[in-house]
């Protein structure tokens, strides 16, 4: 485990039968958005991913690139307007199975690079937390804990699929101070300016188009004084390690996936992305650029994922 420069350094629209309105909220929520646990639990029903739709039901934002500009999804090359589909559809489709596959991919070790995450995190009682593409809930049931009673934490996502499936999670387990938000990174609609003490995105931010747009609205939503965190997949910092890794991410995800979640095509998808996600040392940068200060990194297990931090001053 190592690091470069050290330092030391919610709510979701209320049910719709209510006038009020978050104080996290600066529009309403996009039209199909999960309307949180108050809800959900007044409905005493479990959602459940839908897995006839053929077309996503993506918020508002969820393609903003530029009209005819290209990026790329894995290896392929594709129309910015169509990347925020694919990986809609990558996800729908893993949703049921994404837990599991965490744990067989990594080994379990997933969870001790979040644990470590958490910690880096500083989160304390009483504060709000945004959780980006938070997905199965993994980090925002900690948060919840750890903020308390007088606490908030807004778990958001753009696949419907993905954020159903971390709301009956969280609800299940008792968890009552968490909300739960369809949201684009890029944009982060409908979140008002300098909102939470802490945002974070895990294994989230290579599945966005437009990283440099996903970090400037998560500048924007922070309080001043506030802190972001990024847990990704980054780049080995070993050379035969990392021969290695390359084996067993192009042949045995595939072949898990498929045996597993019936899916080899997203696992295929997966290896390729995190390929193509900028390394360390340029995700650092493009942080900075964003205007986060006092920037920092710790690679996990030789680099496989890293821990960036920044602060808005």
């Amino acid at each position: 485990m190592s690091n470069e420069n050290q330092q030391p350094t919610p709510e979701v629209e209320q049910n719709p039968s209510s006038d009020k309105v978050s104080p996290f909220l600066s529009s309403p929520l996009p039209q199909g958005a999960p309307q949180g646990q108050q809800q959900s639990l007044q409905q005493g029903s479990t959602s459940t991913p839908n897995t006839s739709v053929p077309k996503y039901n993506l918020p508002r934002g969820a393609n903003t690139g530029n009209v005819g500009a290209t990026t790329h999804f894995g290896y392929q090359t594709v129309s910015s307007d169509d990347k925020a589909q694919k990986v809609a559809e990558v996800f729908h489709s893993v949703a049921s199975k994404y837990d599991i596959m965490n744990d067989l991919m990594s080994f379990g070790i997933h969870r001790i690079w979040k644990r470590f995450a958490i910690n880096m995190s500083g989160v304390r009682r009483g504060q709000h937390v945004l959780d980006i593409a938070g997905g199965t809930g993994d980090l925002a049931k900690v948060f919840s804990r750890e903020v308390g009673p007088q606490g908030h934490v807004v778990l958001s996502d753009i696949n419907e699929s993905m954020l159903n499936v971390g709301r009956d999670r969280l609800i299940d387990a008792g968890c009552t101070n968490v909300d739960f938000v369809l949201a684009n990174a890029e944009t982060l609609e409908p979140f008002a300016d300098n909102s939470f003490d802490l945002v974070t995105i895990s294994f989230g931010l290579r599945n966005v188009t437009d990283k440099d747009a996903a970090l400037q609205a998560m500048y924007r939503v922070l309080k001043p004084g506030g802190r972001l965190l990024i847990l990704e997949f980054s780049k080995p910092v070993f050379e035969p390690f990392s021969k290695l890794y390359d084996l067993y991410s192009f042949t045995a995800l595939p072949i898990m996936g498929k045996l597993v979640a019936n899916d080899s095509e997203s696992y295929k998808y997966l290896a390729e992305s995190i390929r193509m996600h900028p390394d360390q040392r340029t995700l650092k940068g493009m942080m900075e650029n964003a205007g986060f200060q006092s920037c920092d990194y710790h690679n996990l297990t030789g680099g496989i994922v890293a821990v960036h931090r920044g602060f808005k001053l």
